[in-house]
């Protein structure tokens, strides 16, 4: 299997590349409006076809890349079927896997962060959106969110694949790129370490965050795969334009 770990600086966003090393086709899970041309020169120097994107959920603080991939590179989009979605491709559901050449893609609906939120598990990896983070988790007091669902998707669900899989996050903001389920599972200080519910609802009512600042433009924009809105205010532009740099791993 090919697998790429490529960051969005502004957005702190991880997208992640992967493809059949015999078919070369390829996912990219998450990909990031501004960073297109970053994930299409990766595709093309990697000598791979971009058959699908896949995003996790209705993100709130970026645009997906999901639909000017589609149309520049004739990919197609899969997200949550229960997202209702006019604009994809593939509808995912729990159970029902993508194939992608020999590559298969479990799903494993999440919600908490938002209600149509889905983890992905490929070979021993899970790539877990804003679900579970590197000693964190998304927040919940919007998209439908709850916390007693997060604390279910992530202690049921995801605390029930082996310890050795590797945990891939959609965000991290200080600079780590990797878990595991069993680093989560010990030392995660809001659902690790045997929290009760009670105690993660009660952390998670008294976070008191900010409105976050680009949820009116961003969630829209996905609900159409990936849009950026024409009446963007000067100090979001930089949310919908070319990256200025490109970093990856």
């Amino acid at each position: 299997m090919i697998f790429r770990q490529l960051v969005e600086p502004l957005s702190n966003t991880y997208t992640y590349l992967i493809a059949c090393e015999q078919t070369r086709l390829a996912l990219l899970i998450d990909p990031v409006v501004n960073s297109v041309d970053r994930d299409l020169a990766e595709v093309e120097r990697l000598g791979l076809t971009l058959a699908f994107t896949l995003d996790t959920h209705i993100h709130a603080d970026h645009i997906t890349g999901a639909l000017q991939l589609k149309q520049r590179s004739n990919s197609r989009i899969a997200a949550p079927a229960m997202d209702r979605l006019p604009c994809t491709d593939v509808g995912i559901v729990e159970g029902t896997p993508l194939q992608i050449g020999s590559i298969t893609v479990e799903p494993v609906h999440t919600p908490g962060h938002t209600d149509g939120h889905f983890a992905y598990v490929v070979a021993g990896r899970v790539f877990t959106g804003d679900a579970l983070l590197i000693d964190g988790c998304g927040r919940t007091d919007f998209q439908n969110g709850s916390a007693k669902d997060l604390y279910r998707s992530v202690t049921e669900k995801l605390f029930s694949l082996p310890e050795d899989y590797l945990v891939y996050p959609g965000h991290d903001y200080n600079d780590r790129r990797v878990s595991s389920i069993g680093q989560e599972k010990a030392r995660n200080p809001r659902l690790g370490q045997q929290r009760s519910l009670e105690d993660f609802e009660r952390l998670m009512a008294g976070l008191n965050l900010p409105y976050p600042k680009f949820i009116d433009y961003a969630v829209p924009g996905n609900r159409l795969c990936g849009v950026c809105p024409e009446d963007l205010p000067e100090q979001l532009q930089n949310y919908c334009q070319r990256m200025s740099k490109s970093p990856q791993g």
